[in-house]
């Protein structure tokens, strides 16, 4: 009986500060994760003065509890006096039928608190957000929008995750759907196009957050920005660049990554005043510090990527150059308990791999093997694995090299162009992997016609056309490999977008 009431007193203090969420329309068991329904939170005893509702809109392959389970986005809103309400969307589903539902719920919800939201969207959330705003008729219910390292050009996480190398892992995994399918950056072009010249697109004023920190070392948010630091600043998900709208208005780019950017205690207090309806703009110098990051460097061929799937013993091998000053092998697998051993050109073994899961957006439920060398020795490096079942696997090598600045790849016109430093002698091959505007995979591994080292884009229909260039070659005297991927859309007039 005593350790009963023990137990009773700790319940009702811990109910006592943290809010409740309670659900408007049924679900089962209170889970989260149904499209289309929302929940909203408990009301404040003192709601802020002039404030709108807060309506929370989580990203991809996500869910509603993300902004209250593991995170003190709600409470925080709470305990600052904000009404909140969260909505499940389709997890992955692209912005089109996430923007459609979204349009529709936020009526209810703007007929429930009978005035106007405020949407914080992370993510692909603030796709989505845009979607229902100008193409599907949200803006009467939307008051304003701030996005949380929100791709609005894409990622190219989602590029890797469609290439032609990837394609065994992502697809046994399922992170290829319509979602990330949607945030290939050539479809992202696409989007642009038809969204940023609609009529609708200045209704609503959008404020975007970014974010420049990857996660820590060796987490899987880290293993994403080393990836997309060829592509510059991120926070393990999302490009600076791509964070950002011409006509929206930043308040800030600061040290968070993909997760810590949608926690209260990170960035509320920072678009607190955004919430509000007489809304104060006071930019402080501290708002801008990171406004330096205006334009991004050019992007380097810092990757060497292959991919497959195999049983039993299984090698693979990575040139590397003369001058590295240091090379990152990850082996992205579906299989936890992969052995693997690397061994040097002078046949010096490593095994001390560190194994991380990986819970992000783009490759969630497979698992990063990963070593760092520095000044590693120039030449051939094998790595040798071994599974008991059959493996599917992404081999991401990412060098820091001169030679990443020297070769870059850029569509110009209809064409792919694959441009190197005079201190290279490399051979080029594409591939292209075709889905049509549906999603489906209608061309696999296309072999693209080339003149030298330009490749000429074929208009097979309308649809991401996901290209992967294989470099080979030598920097002085030391053999040399790179993979370039870059995705673009042909739309449904012949018109291709490429960003």
């Amino acid at each position: 009986m005593l350790n009963f009431k023990k137990w009773f007193v700790v319940f009702t203090a811990f109910f006592l500060t943290v809010p409740s969420v309670s659900w408007a329309g049924s679900i089962k068991d209170g889970a989260s994760g149904n499209p289309g329904e929302w929940y909203v939170g408990e009301t404040p005893s003192a709601i802020a003065a002039n404030s709108h509702p807060i309506l929370f809109v989580h990203g991809l392959n996500s869910s509603s509890n993300t902004w209250y389970e593991n995170n003190d986005m709600y409470a925080t809103a709470f305990q600052s006096g904000y009404e909140t309400a969260f909505i499940d969307l389709n997890a992955g589903k692209s912005m089109w039928d996430n923007g459609a539902l979204l349009a529709q719920k936020v009526q209810e919800i703007y007929n429930h608190f009978g005035e106007k939201v405020v949407v914080v969207a992370h993510s692909k959330g603030g796709v989505d957000t845009q979607s229902a705003l100008v193409h599907y008729g949200a803006d009467p219910y939307i008051e304003r929008v701030i996005t949380l390292s929100s791709p609005h050009r894409g990622s190219q996480l989602a590029d890797l995750a469609y290439s032609s190398w990837a394609g065994w892992l992502a697809g046994i995994i399922g992170s290829k759907n319509d979602g990330t399918y949607s945030l290939q950056t050539g479809y992202m072009d696409y989007y642009r196009s038809v969204t940023d010249s609609h009529a609708n697109v200045y209704n609503t004023p959008i404020y975007t957050l970014g974010g420049t920190k990857w996660g820590s070392f060796g987490s899987a948010l880290y293993w994403g920005g080393l990836y997309l630091s060829s592509y510059g600043s991120n926070d393990g998900a999302v490009t600076v660049q791509s964070s950002r709208l011409p006509y929206a208005t930043e308040i800030q780019v600061g040290r968070w990554n993909h997760t810590t950017i949608k926690e209260g205690s990170s960035t509320f207090n920072l678009f607190k005043n955004y919430l509000n309806e007489s809304m104060v703009y006071s930019a402080s110098a501290a708002s801008f510090e990171m406004a330096a990051i205006t334009e991004e460097s050019e992007t380097t061929a810092g990757h060497y990527v292959t991919g497959g799937e195999y049983v039993g013993t299984h090698k693979e091998s990575v040139a590397v150059e003369k001058g590295v000053d240091a090379v990152t092998f990850d082996w992205i697998s579906d299989q936890k308990e992969t052995s693997l051993a690397l061994t040097s050109p002078s046949k010096k073994t490593y095994a001390d791999f560190t194994v991380t899961a990986d819970d992000t957006e783009f490759f969630d439920g497979a698992y990063h093997h990963t070593i760092t060398l520095e000044k590693p020795e120039a030449g051939k490096w094998t790595l040798e694995t071994e599974a008991d079942q059959k493996e599917r696997y992404l081999l991401n090598t990412t060098f820091e090299s001169p030679v990443d600045a020297m070769l870059s790849g850029e569509v110009e016109g209809n064409q792919m162009k694959v441009k190197g430093n005079k201190k290279l002698n490399v051979k080029t091959d594409m591939t292209i992997q075709y889905y049509d505007k549906n999603g489906k995979l209608k061309e696999k591994k296309w072999k693209a016609k080339k003149n030298g080292n330009d490749f000429k884009i074929p208009s097979l229909g309308e649809g991401v056309y996901n290209m992967t260039v294989d470099v080979k070659g030598t920097y002085e005297g030391t053999p040399l490999e790179r993979t370039l991927i870059k995705s673009v859309y042909i739309d449904d007039k012949g018109n291709l977008h490429a960003p």
